[in-house]
């Protein structure tokens, strides 16, 4: 056996670990007893104190050293488990068990909080998270910018100056295009009875269109959507509100992007350092094609009206043209996960710039709740009516994912480039779409970027799929295109 050898071997273990970790967070955020909240922090606590421990075992140095690479699998495999040892042997074992022990219970609390819109009672919980995450951003930047570093567990590569300069590209041609939208005819919504069981039959329906493999998934109920898992076993979530279906419909679709995308890495990767998505921004540029792209286009559309209609009668809009126009919508609205394509990157402008604050020591927790509505009220000319359409709207900081928040709108980037290039090679893709089939640009989407997992970086991943470096312009394009046609 050779160093790459015994070094894989113990890799295999590790990410195998990591799976039946992530999958206890699935449990906690489903089906888990609420009373069982304590236990599985000290549990999720336990998980990470061994996986921590291997992945600052000190063999992985001498394994590192001693390794040749024969191929391009292997040399992306040693970038990153270099990439990984050498961030985790910066964070002490006691902080690293700390913070998921932490995390775990906030998270309930977010959940208790929010539904009983108890600002008050998360603060503390959100304080002691806060804490730990600015101690471990300290510890991986090495006098650096400790939100940069933090952003390197979701976004390898990325920084808070990309991240402002993508966010000043973007921002002035969101806000006139939002501007223009809302100063148009208002678009119908949906009315009629939207029973849950019809939503959730209609989500499967839809999630195995867009290609997710229920045999190697399910989909259940959260308070927040996600996709968790890997390979054989990835897994999704939705939610229902029995008077607006569209939340159910996108959300699943949302998540779809993210699970076909581990679904579909090669199998030969699986339980591989590259044996996944490479990063939340390439990530999402799946989900956000999924769901917006194809999803909200009018071709499908049309099918889903159909589909609609066949599963709750009169759903109060009579073409496919207005249900085209409720399912892009633009209204002024709270929710980020509700929110159009137009106005969802400046809902994670409002998150970064204070999620970055709080991780530099210039907002205090205290204060979160007052900047959030202060913002919120400059950025959307709305005032925030309660906590759960505020800063409780979201379980991130909860759970400490402190530098998440922008890949969001890097994803929404990357998948105008993705989907520029599929129309460019599908040009007959909404005859498909119309017919509910968005396979031939899922199909591309698999061939073209998710069978490779992280085989290369973030960047170089779309610019291999479409044959050009990562632009705002084929987004912006898109969205001004589109929504000139929606609101003339």
């Amino acid at each position: 056996m050779t160093a790459y050898d015994d070094l894989m071997a113990f890799q295999r273990t590790t990410e195998a670990l990591a799976e039946v970790a992530a999958r206890t967070g699935w449990d906690q955020e489903t089906v888990m007893p609420r009373g069982a909240a304590p236990q599985r922090a000290e549990e999720m606590a336990a998980l990470e104190e061994v996986l921590h421990a291997r992945r600052t075992d000190p063999r992985l140095g001498e394994w590192l050293e001693a390794a040749e690479a024969p191929d391009d699998v292997a040399r992306a495999n040693l970038r990153e488990v270099r990439r990984t040892f050498e961030c985790n042997r910066k964070v002490p074992a006691r902080l690293a068990a700390e913070l998921a022990r932490v995390t775990s219970l906030a998270q309930g609390q977010w959940a208790t909080a929010r539904a009983t819109e108890d600002a008050a009672s998360f603060l503390p919980v959100l304080a002691e998270v806060l804490r730990l995450r600015r101690e471990e951003g300290a510890a991986l930047a090495d006098g650096g910018d400790p939100y940069d570093a933090l952003m390197q567990d979701y976004e390898p590569g990325g920084s808070a100056a990309d991240m402002a300069a993508m966010f000043d590209a973007m921002g002035p041609r969101l806000v006139a295009l939002r501007e223009r939208a809302l100063s148009g005819d208002q678009a119908p919504a949906l009315s009629g009875r939207f029973p849950a069981a019809g939503q959730m039959a209609l989500a499967a329906e839809v999630a195995r269109a867009f290609g997710y493999d229920m045999q190697r998934g399910r989909l259940d109920l959260a308070v927040h959507p996600f996709s968790s898992g890997s390979g054989l076993d990835a897994r999704i979530t939705t939610r229902v509100d029995e008077e607006d279906p569209f939340n159910c419909l996108y959300s699943t679709i949302h998540e779809v992007g993210h699970a076909a995308y581990e679904q579909n890495v090669a199998a030969e990767h699986l339980l591989t350092p590259i044996g996944q998505g490479v990063s939340m921004g390439v990530h999402e540029s799946q989900s956000r094609s999924y769901e917006n792209q194809m999803g909200r286009s009018e071709a499908f559309c049309g099918w889903l009206f159909g589909r609609m209609r066949d599963t709750f009668g009169d759903i109060g809009i009579a073409s496919e043209r207005e249900f085209y126009r409720a399912a892009n919508a633009v209204r002024p609205g709270y929710i980020r996960t509700e929110a159009d394509e137009v106005q969802y990157n400046l809902h994670i402008m409002l998150r970064f710039d204070l999620e970055r604050a709080m991780i530099l020591g210039d907002l205090q927790v205290a204060d979160l709740e007052a900047a959030w509505n202060d913002r919120f009220a400059v950025d959307f000319g709305v005032a925030v009516d309660r906590p759960s359409n505020g800063f409780l709207q979201d379980v991130h900081w909860s759970v400490g994912l402190m530098g998440y928040f922008p890949t969001y709108s890097l994803g929404n980037l990357f998948a105008g480039c993705l989907m520029q290039a599929v129309r460019r090679d599908v040009p007959d893709l909404d005859a498909a779409l119309g017919r509910g089939n968005p396979s031939p640009a899922t199909d591309w989407l698999r061939d073209r970027l998710q069978r490779f997992g992280a085989l290369r970086g973030p960047a170089e991943t779309i610019e291999h799929a479409t044959g050009h470096a990562p632009s705002p312009e084929p987004l912006l394009a898109y969205l001004e295109t589109k929504f000139a046609d929606l609101y003339p």
